[in-house]
Order: C-alpha cells, then sequence, then structure tokens
C-alpha cells in the first residue's frame, strides 16, 4: 500500500502535523508579525470593519478560524499554520512525485522540507506567508499533475488553488503567468498533448478561475458593521491595496536585499527575549546545509537542462529561480529574509530532481544530506520551537555571522 503515493502523501501530512504541533502554544504571546495578523483576524469573526486591509483576506480569515476552534489563545492563533505547513510538505511530496514518478526522491524531498527550518518556523506562527505557500504549493502539485496527465478539472482545480494562494498574498500572483507559460509552451513543443483542450480555453480557464477564486474570497468583507464593500468598491479596494504594498517604508533593523537570501545574509529573529518564564528565541533561518547545496543543485539543473534538455531539470531550475526572480520587479521599498520562504521550500525540489537525474553517480548522497540537515536540525532546535535558553547572551550558540545577530 506504502509504494501508492496517496497512502504515502498522507502519511507525509501527518507526520509533519504532528512535529509542527508540539510545543505549539509557547510563548503565550504575540510572535513577529502575529501583532498584525491576529488582530485582523479578531476583526473577521466579529464582522467589525477592514483591518490590516494592505493584504487580501483568505490568510486571515483562515486563522479566524482556529480561533473559532479553540478559542483566542495562541493554540487558536497558530493551529491553522500548522495544516498548512503539513499541506505545504505534503505538496512537495506530490511534486515531486510528478516528475520522478519515484518514491525515494519524493520521500527525501518531505523529509529535507521538514528539516529546512523555514516550514517548521512559519507552520508555527500566525502569519500570511505559511497559507499563501501551502495553496501555491498545492496549486503547483495539482497543475504538474493536469500537465503531465492531462484533464480540464486538474487545470480548473490548479487555477482556483493559485486564486486562493493569491487571496493569502499577492506574491503568489506572479505563478498564474509561470502556469500559463508551462502550458503554452508544452503545448508549443507538442499540439498532441492536451486532447481537446485548445490554448485559448486552457488560459481562459485559468485566469477566470483564478480570478473569480480570489474575489470570492472577499465575501466576509461585504458583511462589515463599518465601511463594508460594495461590488461598486470591490475593485477599487484593490487598488487602495496596492498602493499600501508600495508605500515608501522607513528602515527596519532586519531588512534585506532580495538578492542576499540565498546566502543567508540577514536572517530574522521574529522572538528574543524573557517568554514564559525563561529566555526564549527564535530564529527564521534557512537549514545551511540545504540552503547552500541547494545552490549547487540548481546550478547542475541548469546545465544539465543545456546539455540534455531535460524538461524535469528544467522545471526544477526554473521554479526556484523564477521565485525569487520576481523580487527583482516588484515594487517593495524593504525586503525582509521571510519574503524568501516559497525560494526556500522549492529550492528542495532542486536538490531532489538533481540528485535522481544523477542518480548512478550520486547514490547515498541523499542520505547523507539528509544526515546532515537532521544535525544541523537538532543543533538550532532551541531557537526554532522557542525552547529554554540558558541566559540572555545565549544566541551567540548560533549565530555563525555577525549578520545573523
Amino acid at each position: 500500500m506504502l509504494r501508492r503515493p496517496l497512502p504515502l502523501a498522507i502519511l507525509v501530512f501527518l507526520v509533519a502535523e504532528a512535529l509542527f504541533l508540539i510545543g505549539l502554544t509557547v510563548p503565550h504571546q504575540f510572535v513577529f508579525d502575529e501583532v498584525h495578523y491576529v488582530p485582523a483576524a479578531r476583526a473577521l469573526l466579529t464582522l467589525d470593519g477592514p483591518v490590516n486591509i494592505e493584504h487580501p483576506l483568505l490568510g486571515k480569515w483562515l486563522i479566524a478560524q482556529g480561533i473559532r476552534l479553540f478559542g483566542d489563545d495562541t493554540l487558536g492563533w497558530r493551529f491553522m499554520s500548522t495544516l498548512a505547513g503539513a499541506v505545504t510538505v505534503t505538496a512537495i511530496f506530490a511534486i515531486v512525485w510528478q516528475i520522478t514518478h519515484r518514491r525515494r526522491p519524493s520521500l527525501v524531498a518531505a523529509a529535507l522540507t521538514v528539516l529546512n527550518f523555514t516550514v517548521f518556523v512559519q507552520a508555527r506562527i500566525a502569519m500570511l506567508d505559511g497559507f499563501m505557500l501551502a495553496f501555491l504549493a498545492a496549486g503547483i502539485a495539482m497543475a504538474a499533475a493536469a500537465l503531465r496527465n492531462g484533464g480540464l478539472a486538474r487545470w480548473a482545480m490548479a487555477a482556483a488553488l493559485l486564486g486562493a494562494a493569491t487571496a493569502c498574498k499577492w506574491l503568489a500572483a506572479p505563478y498564474v503567468g509561470f502556469a500559463a507559460l508551462a502550458f503554452v509552451l508544452l503545448k508549443r513543443e507538442d499540439p498532441r498533448r492536451f486532447p481537446g483542450l485548445s490554448t485559448t480555453v486552457a488560459l481562459g480557464v485559468l485566469a477566470l478561475v483564478a480570478a473569480v477564486t480570489y474575489l470570492a474570497t472577499f465575501a466576509p468583507a461585504f458583511f462589515y458593521r463599518d465601511a463594508p464593500l460594495t461590488l461598486a468598491t470591490l475593485l477599487p479596494f484593490q487598488l487602495e491595496m496596492f498602493d499600501r504594498q508600495t508605500q515608501v517604508l522607513p528602515a527596519h533593523t532586519y531588512q534585506s536585499n532580495w538578492w542576499t537570501w540565498p546566502l543567508l545574509i540577514r536572517p530574522i529573529w521574529y522572538l528574543y527575549e524573557p517568554a514564559d518564564g525563561a529566555q526564549r528565541g527564535i530564529l527564521l533561518l534557512g537549514n545551511p546545509v540545504i540552503m547552500w547545496t541547494g545552490l549547487i543543485a540548481v546550478v547542475a539543473c541548469w546545465w544539465g537542462w543545456v546539455r540534455s534538455g531535460s524538461a524535469r531539470l528544467l522545471a526544477a531550475a526554473a521554479l526556484w529561480t523564477g521565485s525569487l526572480a520576481v523580487w527583482a520587479v516588484i515594487p517593495k521599498s524593504l525586503g525582509f529574509y521571510y519574503y524568501y520562504y516559497p525560494s526556500s521550500v522549492f529550492i528542495v525540489i532542486a536538490i531532489v530532481v538533481a540528485l535522481d537525474h544523477w542518480r548512478a553517480r550520486t547514490r547515498g548522497w541523499d542520505t547523507a544530506l539528509l544526515a546532515a540537515s537532521l544535525a544541523l536540525a537538532i543543533y538550532f532546535y532551541p531557537v526554532l520551537a522557542a525552547l529554554p535558553l540558558p541566559d540572555a547572551n545565549a544566541f551567540r550558540y548560533w549565530t555563525w555571522f555577525p549578520t545573523w545577530v
């Protein structure tokens, strides 16, 4: 049974969810941007009026459902984020399965995603990025299934998931265009692909379903007691969101440029202060073994594609490269390492696809990489899970470079 993808995917989800739930409620206070998103979720529960209007509603609405289920405390704030993290891990498993159709690289990809620090941290905090990536990765997995196996229903579902990702954060919007480009290129390469589904119909379905899904998530705002949305103000409201997204912000201690993120030059301390009776810290940092090995894998994938024309290598390299390149054109006045979150996950795909492509030469490398990644995960665990630290200077154990302080 566990040789089939669906039972394996369910197992991956359950294991990831169990790991993310351990110690979830600590610390019993707001962490980092929870100070923005939990109040916005509360406002959606009561429908008082617009709060945190620079972002769409879906991610905040999902946080609100956790509060509705478990109460207005740290479990309620963060529970839905654990589900988003587990979905992300499972979706990476599914993407690699679609690319390789092999069990080992798919499971290695899931394990590396869990050990990659960024998913663990984002799965245990009430922020929008985790929800965005869960829908985005699931949408990419569904699009890969549609592009590989055909089917209008799969394609429409992929469009809906990409629309939902955009309804969490606008960062997901370019991936609708990436999906359209992938369809056009594959159809041009072999016009016999996707029988009965023309390019015009496919692109129309993609755009329409994604747009309708995105706009539908604003439904709660029509029922606000104060300043409710209307059909006449729905589109102008998007322009107001854009203005807020692109406003010039003052300098920030943790700001960084997008080209520094792959090198781990400026990570972020989401928390470093006394909490729950002890000194605690939460460091958002990609697992150095995975992050730096991943850069080599991306280069190898691009090189292998040039040499062999392998579509698998191209897909893996282009996904990571595109996810980072969008920041070269996004009009944000400040950048932060957590913007690298999708890329920090997609780099895992490049690693396992490269190892699988050259598996005759790299036998056992995946095991060594997993062992090294696990060792670092254990080493950094106290400042990933907000465990009690010895004293206020304990951060020195984990800050390898001055810019990590």
